[in-house]
Parts: C-alpha cells; sequence; structure tokens
C-alpha cells in the first residue's frame, strides 16, 4: 500500500479493531457499520475514475467510532475474499470538508482482503468484501483528544471508489520443484520428523562471499527486490549453529518487504522464484554488522533455510 493507505488506513484499522459494528450477514452483502445516520446527507458527484468525485455532507462531520457506508454501488461483479481489490482514495477534514489528500489522479492503491485483514478488522473487510465494482464507500474515522497545548483533530471522511478487483497470487503451504544437490563445504539441512529444516553447521568455514543456494528449485514467479514475500525460516548462527529465529517455531508464515530485510536477504533471495527452498550463508556485513550481546540481534555469520511460498 502506498502513502496514504499507509498513514490513514492503518489508524482506521486499529480503531475498527475493537469498534463495533452490525451483526456480521453472510458473504457476499457488503456491510455498513457504525454510526452510519451521520453519513445520510453524504452526497457524490461521480467524476470518472481518474478524478475524486464531488464531495457534500453537513458540517461538522462527527463521530466517535469507526463508520463504514455504502453511498453509490456500482455496477460491477461484486468483490469476493482472498482477493485484492483496486481503489483510489479522497481524504477529508470532517469539519470543514477540506481535501486533506487525493489519490484518484494517480495509480489506484490495493487493499488485500484476507484473513489477516479479517483478523485485524472485521468492520472493513466485511465492507469490502460484497461491494460491486464501481461502489463507492465512506470511511468515517473519529478523531483524536487534543494533547496539551494543541487543538484537538478532527474526524476524517474517505471516501473510497471500488474500481476493480484480482484474485491475490497464490500461497504455498511448503515448496514445491526439484530437488538440487548442493555442492559441498556447505551447510548441511535435513527435515525433523515434523517436516522443520534442521540446519548442521559442523566442519563449515566462514563465508568469505554470500552464498544463495537453492535446495528446491521452485518452478513459480521470479523475486525482484521490490517484492514483497510470505515465507517460512529458520535462522542460526554459524558459529555454534543455535538457532536464533524461526517462523516454523511460531506455527506462522512470516510475510515483508524484501527491502526492508538484512542485506543477505534482500541480495540472496531477489531471483530466486517462488517455491524454492534457499540455503543463505551471510557474512556479518550483510547480516547485523553492528551486532553486539546487547543490541539484541544475532552476531557473526548466520546461515538461513528460506521457504519462499509467496510474492506481490
Amino acid at each position: 500500500m502506498r502513502r496514504l493507505l499507509a498513514i490513514l488506513l492503518p489508524g482506521l484499522l486499529l480503531l475498527t479493531a475493537c469498534g463495533g459494528g452490525e451483526p456480521a450477514a453472510p458473504e457476499p452483502t457488503s456491510q455498513s457499520a457504525g454510526e452510519t445516520a451521520k453519513l445520510d446527507s453524504l452526497k457524490l458527484t461521480e467524476n470518472g475514475d481518474k478524478k475524486a468525485p464531488g464531495v457534500e455532507f453537513t458540517k461538522p462531520l462527527e463521530v466517535k467510532e469507526p463508520t463504514v457506508k455504502v453511498v453509490t454501488e456500482g455496477s460491477g461483479d461484486r468483490v469476493k475474499s482472498n482477493q485484492i481489490a483496486s481503489i483510489s482514495i479522497v481524504a477529508l477534514n470532517g469539519k470543514d470538508g477540506s481535501t486533506l489528500e487525493d489519490t484518484f489522479p494517480k495509480d489506484p492503491e490495493e487493499l488485500e482482503l484476507n484473513d489477516e485483514l479479517k483478523t485485524s478488522s472485521a468492520v472493513i473487510y466485511n465492507a469490502f468484501v460484497g461491494a460491486k465494482i464501481g461502489s463507492h464507500l465512506a470511511l468515517a474515522v473519529p478523531g483524536a483528544a487534543a494533547a496539551e497545548g494543541a487543538e484537538a483533530q478532527p474526524t476524517q471522511l474517505l471516501v473510497v471508489k471500488v474500481l476493480s478487483a484480482k484474485d491475490a497470487p497464490k500461497v504455498l503451504d511448503k515448496p514445491e520443484g526439484e530437488t538440487v544437490t548442493p555442492p559441498a563445504g556447505l551447510p548441511a539441512v535435513k527435515d525433523n520428523d515434523k517436516g522443520i529444516p534442521e540446519i548442521s553447521v559442523d566442519g563449515v568455514a566462514a563465508p568469505t562471499a554470500l552464498v544463495a543456494q537453492d535446495l528446491i528449485k521452485g518452478t513459480g514467479p521470479v523475486v525482484k527486490e521490490t517484492d514483497t514475500l510470505t515465507v517460512n525460516y529458520v535462522g542460526v548462527a554459524l558459529a555454534g549453529g543455535k538457532v536464533f529465529d524461526s517462523s516454523f517455531d511460531r506455527g506462522q508464515k512470516a510475510t515483508f518487504p524484501l527491502t526492508g530485510v538484512i542485506k543477505g536477504w534482500t541480495q540472496g533471495l531477489a531471483g530466486k522464484t517462488v517455491g524454492s527452498r534457499v540455503l543463505l550463508v551471510i557474512p556479518k556485513d550483510l547480516a547485523y554488522p553492528d551486532a553486539t550481546a546487547a543490541s539484541g540481534q544475532p552476531e557473526g555469520d548466520l546461515v538461513f533455510v528460506v521457504d519462499i511460498l509467496g510474492v506481490k
């Protein structure tokens, strides 16, 4: 998600995670929630997909709980769960109607309607799932109380147009592809009785450069440095082989932008394919070069096994 969603929507998600709503209805009907009567005065003038609609409403608009309502219904197919909705947003000050930000002239934002969103914010999830393509949704976010010496923040009104929807890329449960025999001298990897990879570093020399060795060569899309990955992984210190982190132990896949991890991951996983299991042997300077015992970060050269299960 780009700037507007990154700034405004997480606040709404945080609020709606604990906010009330109307009883859930079976999918795929879009559901309103909150103080929907406060949005009865809202009138929109359609201006196409690349220009924000004209917005009129009785001012000031104030809500005490997150509020979501379909204002105009489109004529397209209904958005389904586990799809990615492409949306444009105009954000307005509920007190005076001034525009805070407008993404309509830009490329659409994307909102993935997955189980994570359903768990963190059923209100948002239920509003978008079942909405028809072309619909306008209004989302009102309560204002924040004034801090000492500052003004209170007014209610924010987001008018969202649902432009399209597509199925989310498939996320695998485990690596799929052709097994690759690695060259001698690398850490040994085998699955335990629970199917979790275990790494042995006995006799392995310190790396002089990054090693990114396929153990299973997947047949899915090629990973780019700008992608967001879904993976399972386990990491050990080369000195001693002790596990310091494992998504397998947590029982939950990890999802992150490849630009937001250590250099050894960014450089080692870019160019790999979805479905692959990759052995990474990472020199300290591409891992956590400034790590100390007090930092909480793993020190020295590191070894990871990473299962690339999805990309977007």
